[in-house]
């Protein structure tokens, strides 16, 4: 699936979309955004828990190695580096932006079933307008993955708040 998903979508878009968040000429490099997004679209895709748990997977499994790029003997960034820019670098706004464009170039490209939905895991065949169900498929889900993703990180951060007040 993830090949697929790589040959469909562009992700060098996601430079456009965050550019402004990024100085060329200052400071240390950083880990490159596409990486950051596609281990946290790792994550939805397959219903990994948690941002700790995705990293330790992407570490350890090739075929999500080679969706990020990373070879086997290069260090995939840590739970932290992808946490903190999620904290600090990337608002909802941003997020949300980036996760509608990719489930809306999924859907263009036919890897998101709109025909169908879900309730209670019984299977229902939906009969309405497919297009028009798409373009409220895709905000939708893309609002609930920003929001996952930004409790997970607060969540992490209330936790070592709490830590560093309690190790004083």
């Amino acid at each position: 699936m993830l090949r697929k998903i790589d040959t469909a979508i562009d992700f060098k878009k996601i430079y456009k979309f965050v550019e402004d968040l990024y100085c060329e000429d200052n400071g240390r490099p950083s880990v490159d955004p596409v990486v950051l997004f596609k281990i946290v679209l790792i994550q939805h895709i397959y219903g990994i828990p948690s941002l700790r748990r995705t990293v330790e997977e992407v570490s350890m499994n090739l075929a999500y190695r080679w969706f990020i790029g990373y070879p086997l003997n290069e260090a995939v960034p840590h739970f932290s580096t992808v946490s903190s820019n999620f904290k600090h670098r990337f608002n909802h706004a941003t997020v949300e932006y980036v996760f509608r464009w990719v489930l809306k170039a999924a859907a263009e490209e036919g890897y998101l079933d709109t025909e169908a939905i879900f309730v209670d895991s019984p299977h229902i065949k939906a009969s309405a307008d497919l297009k028009k169900q798409a373009k409220k498929a895709v905000p939708k889900q893309a609002k609930r993955y920003a929001k996952e993703l930004f409790d997970e990180v607060n969540k992490d951060r209330e936790e070592l708040t709490c830590t560093s007040k309690n190790g004083q």
